[in-house]
């Protein structure tokens, strides 16, 4: 893992949009060649799955939404739904709980799973190989990646996150990825822990989005996929600017782990915001490991073969770091089931 993302830090992959996870997920490995879908309807599904999404307007609810109705398309389930959240830790938090089948979570967030315990899911069977207790979360696969935006007004004066100092700044809703990698920013940054360095304000997208538009707040952290489709919507009033956090991808790094990457999120995406390097971390999609494992099998068959399903209509392009970005979880373990589909892959 830390391989893979050494090789592309600071490297841009621009991928056209129905292209996206579709060569990312799929030109490689279902090249190698998995069973075809038509394994995966040959009885009928669970009766309900559901997918721990986001916030509306936010990149996590427009791919959980589209998952769940490939996952119900395709016979994996008989009823499928996305669940709107407050982004990784609350969708881990329902995992845990049971109260969802799937969760896409924030990678650095999945690994440390900050205000997850184990204990919170209930144990439904014995313990695991390697001492793992039923219940635990396991990664399905690395899906695509996060960008991490810093928006400023173009009126605020503000140019680069030095001069953050003193101000509000919203830091995404309490129980999402956003605020979770939004604190290891402001840390390394230097700008949190000191007495009246910065003003931290738990806000989610839309009413960062509009406490920004107000002045209530100067700068507002969001991570998700480029363009996320809300953020095009305010672009226009009052005008938007995103700040370069491309200095603070190594201290990141030295500090909480190998999970940040260098990428550029390009002037085409917020026409007038500029362009500008900040900060990727990938995203995992996330089961219990007392999930049945034919679920998990052909939840990856459909990533694979049916990836063009995947790619939310807002997106002009997703950054994988590499080809074979499915088996990348970092420390988190894959689900058995994954694993054995990724093996049948690879040989």
């Amino acid at each position: 893992m830390r391989r893979d993302l050494q090789h592309s830090v600071g490297r841009q992959h621009s991928v056209g949009r129905r292209g996206v996870l579709k060569s990312g997920l799929g030109l490689v490995l279902g090249a190698v060649g998995l069973p075809g879908m038509a394994a995966c309807t040959a009885s009928p599904g669970p009766a309900r799955v559901s997918v721990a999404g986001g916030e509306a307007g936010g990149f996590y609810l427009e791919f959980a939404t589209l998952l769940a109705e490939s996952l119900q398309r395709h016979g994996i389930a008989q009823r499928a739904e996305a669940l709107t959240t407050g982004g990784s830790l609350d969708n881990m938090k329902r995992l845990a709980a049971g109260e969802a089948t799937f969760a896409v979570a924030l990678l650095d967030a999945a690994v440390h799973q900050p205000g997850v315990p184990q204990e919170a899911a209930p144990p439904t069977g014995p313990p695991q190989a390697g001492g793992q207790p039923a219940g635990a979360m396991l990664a399905v696969g690395k899906v695509y990646e996060n960008y991490v935006h810093c928006l400023v007004r173009r009126d605020s004066g503000i140019g680069n996150y030095t001069d953050l100092k003193g101000r509000r700044i919203g830091i995404g809703e309490a129980g999402s990825g956003t605020s979770l990698t939004a604190g290891r920013i402001l840390d390394v940054s230097g700008l949190a822990g000191s007495a009246g360095a910065v003003t931290e304000v738990n806000l989610g997208l839309n009413d960062g989005l509009a406490a920004l538009r107000r002045k209530a707040v100067d700068v507002l952290f969001w991570s998700g996929g480029v363009p996320t489709s809300a953020i095009t919507e305010a672009n226009d009033e009052p005008g938007l600017r995103l700040l370069d956090l491309s200095n603070l991808v190594r201290p990141l790094r030295e500090r909480f782990g190998a999970f940040y990457d260098r990428v550029l999120i390009p002037g085409s995406a917020y026409p007038g915001a500029g362009s500008a390097w900040t900060v990727g971390v990938g995203n995992l999609l996330l089961c219990r490991d007392d999930l049945d494992g034919d679920i998990v099998r052909n939840t990856v068959r459909l990533l694979v073969d049916h990836a063009d399903e995947l790619v939310p209509r807002s997106s002009l392009g997703v950054q994988f770091l590499s080809p074979d970005t499915l088996i990348n979880t970092a420390d988190l373990p894959l689900h058995p089931a994954a694993a054995e589909a990724y093996r049948t892959l690879h040989g």
